[in-house]
């Protein structure tokens, strides 16, 4: 793990012109034979910078088991040192660059940029030196975590336990490498809703505090390990506010972090600690209390952030203009009541608060951010005037998609423009706070559309509590450095490389398939979303119980690779890959348990009912258990109340669900329910030779005394998983076909089901066109009363007009979508056919007739323009479908309803004429919108939460899976 030669891995890193010589170089040891080199950092360089060279110290040593020396005055004679400073506070930096010895093309007047290289005899006395030379004190600092991450040091070393192997010799790479400027200018985190991050800091960090310097120490590092500069800190009633200590503002400066503050905390301002006690120290003439209300006491408000802007004026720090109500309230604003007033009473605040920092802080007063986020989006849009050098911070809706992006005169403002975006939410339509479960693709998708949109002055992201996201942190600051660095069918290989670098190469791949899998799940439902009734227990084979059996399989591997790890890897692991893997499935699973208690009740179950209350609680309890083992077993318990699905004061993952139990009667009866009824057998189970499906068959007890069933099948080549026995509880009977055996065409076939003097039939209709159909067939295959196709499998992509339909890996609910890009590109409204980029897809229906297609689009936002896509039948005309593009931020709405599922149906009708080949068309009419699946319902298509399983094709489905489900035990 982490061995020499990990350099040209790292993002951002790039090899100058002169690498190819460097190669023959000999790589620079920083310890041998248990001596490590010394580390010297001229003490007039800036403070964060000496600090971060101590963290160089430190890694080395962690690495080398030798503690170098930290050194501020040259040495007068060394074999070997490592020289550290920063480009213009560095006099022997300064002398190096003058003297032509060190390499600071695309480095020195840059932002954050740096060159790491070995120069031969850099001062008199010293033979050879590493030198990390930054453009300014954060690109020096980057270049020293560069080299403790190089040499095995990974950024989570501390926050999620990833152990750090130690090593005899420990080299690196003779260079020289140069960071060149991030992509984006001001990278940082919002801590958000951080119940638990309190609760852990106060028990085991700082017992006088609810998060503290001690905590911000050990966040500020993190950040800067990741490549990110810039914090919006913790704001709930519970925390402490971030200025109540006068350390924590002295300790950003010193480590080099701008401090901000989020959207309804304007100019450093905690509202919801800092206002009351303000308003009891400047009561109204008549003895009341000001209200947070500008339209009624501007001049105490007014007074109360001058304030903090004198008191914060000497560090370097985010202003935030604009005013929401206190602690994330809407605006409040009495003697204006129309849209119109409230603008004018917007733009009077920016104009007060730009007063402030002029006369309070000057021109170090930057960057300011003004945030147009839920309401004060609106009121941006009818006509508030942000001062042209302030930073517009668009925000996403909360659940990954961006309402709006900079039009031409946004992007041309001086003060640039960017994104504040949610990894982590509380709030409407549902809160996810519990795991790290926004998939990695939809990341990438979104911050790709915002950077071509010219978005790239800051990116903010709301990771909550910090832990349980360290994935999706890592990739969104992967992408903030360096945006080009990973392409739409990447993001795999981002997450090899990331668990390459935690757990070892060799384990890489397998976790970052296993990380995929896990996100592909999360995106059909997030844990956090799970409810009662909401994934279908009695269609397509079970479609809840085919995720349980796939959440299980991805646990089985999780396992695998975790027994084949070495011990000091074990809490790490568990940390970052299997308690969110572990802890998704059993709160999925105890609500398909539940679920499949109350369809036992209507089905008049009699054991099995109790079986399957049992069956969630203990899921419930396994859940419990393992969230008890991170905080109390994980790296001695380090995490102490840090892990917490059900925080007092937050919104909370699902609970407990409800179940019902029946008392015991000693009686006895066979019941049967086949897929796809609710109760009995009416529903026909299809069978089709091009998808070779798996059935199944419930038959069980509606008492609790044994009694004994058989099963017959009415023809040889209906083939059942077991015939009959004993049965307290229930038995899940599965119905397949010989095909070799069925003739051809469309046959009728009974299964029956015998016992305690009953007699039950179930009808299957099976439809077999024989070896030769399967082989002729060109494209999807209608079956079963649909054509369900992933659309990522087009037969042919045609671009047109500039734009054209790219496929995005690990987007989505199956293996990837198709998403219509540039971004940036024109819209197309009409002439679709010579205009417009298409999507092809080969189909024959074997039924003719019109039918609904539903196009299952990833939802995203444009609330000054449209979401549309157009679909057509071969030639016939095209239907345009217009997909939501405002969000409402209301509980049961079009939008509310498509952030939770992941998914907008949008639904058109095609008309077959007569049965055969056929050609279904998308086409683009705006461009960033991205499909994921197409169902075409012929004929009697079951309502169910996810779209029905991939129909066969002879290229990419030759072989459609029949599934399994996951099974109570046998009983």
């Amino acid at each position: 793990m982490a061995a020499v030669g990990v350099a040209p891995l790292l993002p951002g890193l790039l090899p100058t012109t002169a690498h190819a010589a460097a190669e023959d170089r000999p790589d620079f040891p920083l310890v041998q034979a248990g001596t490590a080199v010394d580390v010297f950092v001229d003490a007039a360089d800036d403070p964060a910078v000496i600090r971060a060279a101590a963290d160089l110290q430190a890694d080395i040593e962690r690495v080398g088991g030798a503690r170098p020396s930290l050194l501020h005055t040259l040495p007068e004679s060394a074999a070997l040192l490592v020289l550290v400073g920063t480009i213009g506070a560095s006099p022997v930096i300064d002398r190096l660059v003058a003297q032509g010895r060190l390499d600071v093309s695309r480095v020195k007047g840059r932002w954050e940029a740096s060159v790491t290289q070995t120069v031969d005899r850099p001062v008199p006395g010293v033979d050879r030196a590493l030198v990390i030379a930054g453009s300014d004190r954060r690109g020096t600092i980057y270049g020293i975590y560069d080299t403790s991450e190089r040499i095995g040091v990974s950024p989570w070393y501390w926050w999620a336990d990833v152990p750090v192997e130690r090593r005899d010799t420990v080299t690196v790479p003779a260079g020289p490498f140069k960071r060149q400027e991030p992509s984006v200018r001001y990278r940082g985190i919002f801590i958000n809703d951080e119940q638990n991050l309190t609760t852990w800091s106060h028990r085991t960090q700082e017992p006088d505090k609810n998060i503290g310097p001690e905590t911000y120490k050990r966040v500020f590092e993190l950040l800067l390990r990741l490549k990110a500069n810039y914090l919006w800190p913790a704001m709930h009633p519970y925390s402490d506010f971030f200025n109540k200590y006068r350390e924590n503002p002295e300790l950003a400066d010193q480590y080099g972090i701008v401090v901000g503050s989020s959207h309804p905390e304007a100019l450093l301002r905690n509202g919801v600690h800092e206002w009351a006690p303000w308003a009891e120290e400047h009561p109204n003439a008549d003895g009341s209390l000001p209200v947070y209300d500008y339209t009624v006491n501007p001049a105490v408000i007014s007074d109360y952030w001058r304030a903090r802007a004198r008191q914060n004026a000497a560090y370097e720090s985010s202003w935030t203009l604009g005013m929401r109500g206190l602690h994330d309230s809407a605006l409040e604003t009495k003697y204006a009541t129309t849209i119109p007033e409230k603008v004018v009473v917007m733009n009077d605040i920016i104009a007060d608060q730009r007063r402030i920092l002029a006369e309070e802080v000057g021109a170090a007063a930057e960057p300011q951010i003004f945030i147009p986020y839920k309401e004060v989006l609106e009121l941006y849009n009818a006509g508030v005037q942000v001062p042209d050098d302030v930073t517009l911070i668009w925000p996403d809706d909360n659940h990954g998609n961006m309402r709006q992006l900079p039009n031409a005169a946004e992007r041309a403002r001086s003060g640039g423009n960017g994104i504040y975006y949610h990894l982590s939410y509380w709030g409407r339509p549902k809160s996810y706070l519990w795991l790290d479960t926004t998939q990695l693709a939809k990341v990438w998708q979104e911050l790709r559309r915002v950077y071509e949109h010219g978005t790239d002055r800051m990116w903010i992201f709301n990771v909550g509590d910090v832990k349980s996201i360290e994935t999706g942190l890592s990739f969104a600051m992967d992408m903030a450095w360096d945006v080009d660095r990973w392409e739409a069918d990447e993001v795999e290989d981002f997450l090899a490389e990331w668990a390459g670098r935690q757990f070892g190469r060799r384990h890489g791949r397998e976790i970052a398939s296993i990380r995929t899998e896990y996100y592909r799940l999360t995106a059909e439902l997030r844990p956090e979303f799970i409810g009662t009734g909401i994934v279908s227990v009695i269609h397509h084979g079970d479609e809840a119980g085919r995720r349980m059996a796939a959440y299980d399989r991805l646990l089985q591997r999780v396992r695998a690779v975790g027994a084949e790890l070495p011990e000091a890897y074990r809490d790490a692991f568990y940390e970052l890959i299997e308690y969110p893997v572990h802890g998704a499935y059993l709160m999925h699973l105890k609500y398909y348990w539940a679920d499949r208690n109350a369809l036992a009740v209507r089905q008049g179950r009699g054991a099995g009912t109790n079986r399957f209350a049992d069956l969630a609680e203990a899921a419930h309890a396994a859940e419990v258990a393992i969230t008890k083992r991170y905080n109390t077993e994980v790296a001695g318990g380090k995490w102490d109340g840090f892990i917490n699905p059900y925080p007092s004061q937050i919104p909370k993952a699902p609970g407990r669900p409800a179940v019902t139990r029946i008392a015991r009667q000693e009686t006895s009866g066979l019941g049967v329910a086949a897929e796809g009824n609710e109760t009995g057998t009416a529903r026909p189970l299809s069978f089709s030779s091009y998808t070779q499906d798996r059935r199944f068959i419930d038959v069980f007890n509606t008492g609790f005394l044994s009694v004994d069933w058989a099963a017959e099948a009415g023809q040889p080549w209906v083939l059942l998983s077991t015939t009959g026995g004993s049965l307290t509880e229930q038995k899940r009977v599965w119905v397949e076909v010989d095909w070799a055996r069925v003739p051809e065409g469309t046959q009728d076939a009974v299964v029956s089901f015998t016992g305690s003097g009953q007699r039950v039939e179930v009808p299957l209709r099976v439809v077999n066109d024989g070896e030769r159909g399967r082989s002729r067939a060109r494209g999807f295959v209608e079956a079963n009363g649909y054509v369900s196709i992933d659309a990522g499998h087009a037969d042919q992509r045609v671009a047109r007009g500039g734009g054209r339909w790219r496929a995005v890996r690990g987007l989505g609910r199956r293996t990837g979508a198709v998403e219509a890009v540039p971004s940036t590109a024109a819209s197309i409204t009409s002439d679709f056919a010579s205009r417009a980029p298409e999507l092809r897809y080969r189909v024959r229906f074997t039924t003719a007739g019109t039918f609904p297609v539903t196009v299952f689009r990833l939802p995203s936002l444009d609330e000054r323009g449209y979401r549309r896509v157009a679909v057509a039948l071969d030639d016939q005309p095209v239907t345009v479908l217009s997909g939501q593009s405002v969000t409402t931020g209301n509980r049961g709405d079009a939008w509310a309803r498509q952030v939770e599922d992941g998914i907008e149906k949008l639904t058109a009708t095609v008309t077959v004429a007569e049965a055969g080949e056929h050609v279904l068309r998308i086409f683009m009419v705006d461009p960033a919108i991205a499909v994921d699946q197409i169902v075409v319902d012929t004929g009697g298509l079951p309502v169910s939460y996810l779209a029905p399983p991939e129909s066969f094709h002879p290229v990419f489905n030759p072989d459609p899976d029949p599934g399994t489900s996951l099974e109570a035990p046998d009983q």
